[in-house]
């Protein structure tokens, strides 16, 4: 099997990456057919200037060189805009779709206003690409059911996000100094605002934020056990992750906090950290609370409690991050999941022939 992924994707993107790396672990042959175009920028703090290179992308892609062999095409993330350009290619067309791009800049950004001209443009995009595609790919079951209700299609296929393999290894042992970290963007969904409420009500113990992004703001005055970090390489993540006491997934409070389950969740899971995250739809789908995560609610009272448990209890957190590690081989690793995106691929072709 032959398949071209396809389109302007964000390349370094775990989600990217962990997709073509999982192909390639079940026998899929990953041709990457790529336009340069978020390099430098971040995807959606772009304005009008990006229309024009836009443009231009797109109809190179239309008519770029495709191997006549490929069986399908599975348009990466952000394609929003490829997916166009993928149908005249006249291959089965598979949409990593992520993301409703209405739900991320309007609900959760808040970058436009509900109603506005640029939000009835983003819903129209979302519901015309999901559309088009001949398949589409949701990260979780929850996902899956608001982008078929959003856009009036049938239930996408559903590929968790997973980690790559190759990065996040197993690792994690009982530290001898305890910290909470977070990595990831500084944006709503991810709750900065309650982790930072949190560390106040745990002045002894250390939390460790390393992001930056939308809600910088809140990091200019932080509680004095809390130490911020703009970025560190993506290559050095794992060892982070490995000597950290937990590490902090999503406290958000909008619908799409609830359905998704983060890039950091899964590498947490996979390096075998304890993970603390917010209860909702997407997490509790993979992950049982007391079993192999600690669920909270979106405040920060609660968020403390959690963390102050696995700080007093190393039998309890080496139990958890076990069992994470665990549940990321059964349902998650790139062996399980290069084998559900086949079954998606050979799913799509049989549906076009």
């Amino acid at each position: 099997m032959r398949v071209a992924y396809f389109g302007t994707w964000e390349r370094g993107y775990p989600r990217n990456e962990q997709v073509i790396s999982s192909l390639r672990v079940a026998g899929v042959d990953v041709d990457l057919v790529h336009e340069e175009l978020w390099t430098g920028e971040h995807k959606f703090a772009t304005g009008v200037s990006v229309v024009p290179r836009l443009a231009a992308a797109e109809a190179r892609l239309a008519f770029r060189r495709i191997d006549p062999s490929s069986d399908a095409l599975i348009v990466g993330y952000p394609g929003h805009t490829d997916v166009w350009s993928a149908k005249r290619h006249r291959k089965p067309v598979i949409f990593n779709a992520m993301v409703s791009l209405y739900d991320t800049l309007v609900e959760d950004r808040q970058r436009f206003a509900a109603g506005s001209l640029p939000a009835r443009a983003l819903r129209a995009l979302d519901r015309a690409a999901l559309r088009a595609a001949d398949s589409v790919v949701a990260d979780t079951d929850a996902n899956a059911r608001f982008l078929a209700d959003y856009a009036g299609i049938a239930k996408p296929a559903v590929c968790y996000v997973g980690a790559e393999e190759h990065l996040f290894k197993p690792a994690w042992r009982p530290p001898k100094r305890f910290s909470a970290l977070f990595v990831g963007k500084l944006i709503p969904l991810h709750g900065v605002g309650v982790i930072l409420d949190a560390a106040a009500r745990l002045p002894q113990i250390p939390f460790r934020i390393i992001g930056s992004g939308q809600l910088d703001e809140l990091l200019r005055d932080p509680p004095s056990n809390v130490e911020h970090v703009d970025w560190v390489e993506y290559v050095d993540l794992p060892s982070e992750y490995a000597r950290a006491g937990c590490a902090l997934g999503v406290f958000g409070t909008s619908a799409k906090a609830r359905r998704v389950i983060p890039n950091k969740a899964f590498q947490a899971l996979a390096v075998g950290t304890p993970l603390v995250t917010a209860a909702g739809e997407g997490v509790s789908e993979l992950l049982e609370h007391g079993q192999n995560v600690l669920l909270t609610s979106t405040s920060g009272e609660s968020l403390a409690h959690a963390i102050q448990t696995l700080h007093d209890d190393a039998v309890l957190a080496e139990r958890i991050g076990r069992a994470g590690r665990e549940t990321f081989e059964r349902e998650a690793s790139e062996r399980v999941l290069g084998s559900r995106w086949r079954d998606v691929v050979t799913a799509a072709v049989d549906r076009k022939r």
